[in-house]
């Protein structure tokens, strides 16, 4: 059982919004967005509207312009039609008393030629992803699809690098039409903000490439110019640090990342969001490396990663982390906050309805 005095359900503060618990339901990747257009719809509102006794809801990752689209089916934030689209996910998620961010995306090299008219996808190098590593495409119906290998990318010139950050900001002042409350910047996971981090994926010779401070400059400089269209404390950025997959083995990332949060607590961003590797083949997180996170933001820690209540006690009693994101948990369970905390059974994750389809494997899954 969660002990009484579990900090997981305390109320807690992200600059003026008051948080009703610490329990973060995170970006997970559903591919359910209405075509043609990647249009979120009435079912994703429902969705989210579900789940909204989480104390944050971070939406799926969601991309900033037409060639940021990496998978099918997933909603974009730069036309009209998608900006009305999650105006009616953020209305049913207000109207049910939550809170919910945005997470603005590009894949960079993490894509297929399929989405760029046939032309090879942006990355900062052009430096191919490893064998196996594919993106999902789905059928024609929409009920399935095939994982298919990554096309290799073409190296972004200056002037791409300037104009994908525009993209960003653009895509913010969309999230803010839309009504969220706040953005989160994709930054790991072998996206395109993490490809610039690495070493292992960004081999640039000129300002954002080369020392860690070029390479944290493409994500810094979104960042300075994002805290004009939203509050800082609104803001939110996720890393990856310790992921290697993906060709992303660089070891020196924890150190890069540690160096772009100095950055960020200067610029007094709301949050940083660790997504921890939760599979065996990746090392864990060192717990130095979280001490020092710790020591140089002072803002709020978010983490993810195959949490159990009694881990999340404990990142959150030692205060390496304020709040604490359950991913796949939430998928399966829409009350997973009230399951939690009483210890109920838990609803089991139905994987066959991941991505793409409809109401199945979506919308069905029943509260206690």
């Amino acid at each position: 059982m969660v002990t009484f005095n579990s900090k997981l359900f305390d109320e807690v503060k992200l600059g003026d919004l008051r948080l009703k618990n610490r329990i973060v339901m995170p970006p997970m990747t559903r591919c359910r967005a209405a075509q043609p257009g990647n249009i979120p719809t009435t079912l994703m509102a429902e969705y989210y509207g579900q789940r909204t006794d989480a104390g944050l809801i971070i939406a799926e990752a969601t991309q900033v312009s037409e060639d940021a689209q990496g998978y099918s089916f997933t909603p974009g934030i730069h036309s009209p039609e998608q900006v009305a689209g999650w105006k009616l996910v953020t209305e049913e998620v207000h109207q049910k008393g939550g809170k919910i961010f945005l997470q603005l995306w590009h894949t960079g090299r993490m894509s297929h030629a399929s989405f760029h008219r046939g032309t090879a996808p942006l990355a900062p190098s052009a430096i191919e992803t490893p064998e196996g590593t594919s993106v999902w495409i789905a059928n024609p119906d929409g009920n399935g699809g095939a994982p298919l290998r990554c096309t290799p990318p073409r190296e972004m010139s200056l002037t791409e690098i300037k104009r994908i950050q525009d993209d960003f900001i653009r895509a913010a002042e969309n999230a803010r039409k839309a009504g969220f409350d706040g953005i989160e910047l994709h930054g790991g996971n072998g996206y395109l903000i993490d490809q610039f981090l690495r070493k292992s994926s960004n081999l640039r010779s000129d300002a954002y490439g080369g020392t860690p401070e070029n390479r944290i400059r493409f994500v810094i400089e979104i960042l300075e110019r994002l805290v004009d269209v939203f509050p800082p404390s609104r803001i939110g950025v996720r890393f990856a640090p310790h992921n290697q997959t993906r060709g992303m083995h660089d070891p020196d990332t924890p150190e890069t990342v540690l160096l772009a949060l100095t950055r960020m607590a200067a610029l007094d961003i709301g949050y940083v969001h660790f997504a921890e590797v939760d599979w065996d083949a990746e090392p864990n997180v060192p717990e130095e490396f979280r001490a020092l996170a710790r020591a140089i933001f002072p803002n709020l820690i978010i983490v993810a990663g195959n949490y159990t209540k009694q881990r999340a006690d404990w990142v959150l009693d030692t205060s390496y982390a304020d709040l604490v994101a359950f991913g796949r948990l939430f998928i399966a369970n829409p009350d997973f906050p009230a399951r939690l905390r009483d210890n109920l059974p838990l609803n089991k994750i139905r994987p066959d309805f991941l991505f793409g389809g409809g109401a199945e494997g979506y919308t069905d899954y029943p509260r206690y």
